[in-house]
């Protein structure tokens, strides 16, 4: 029992923002070579949720001046 909280703890403490980093980056990338599709909004708001689900606040866009 306390080996699975473990190992469901370090999925959602490690892993899951290592997936959030990783999809942000790829729809990054894309955006840069297409331009804002469909693929790339998608990774981002699915980063965002994952971001969300393991704790961490949403990202905020910086104003740019």
């Amino acid at each position: 029992m306390f080996w699975r909280a473990v190992g469901r703890w370090a999925i959602l403490a490690i892993a899951v923002p290592v997936v959030a980093v990783i999809f942000r980056k790829i729809g990054e990338s894309v955006e840069r070579r297409r331009g804002p599709t469909r693929m790339s909004h998608l990774l981002r708001r699915g980063a965002s949720g994952l971001e969300g689900l393991s704790g961490r606040g949403r990202r905020r866009a910086v104003a740019q001046r």
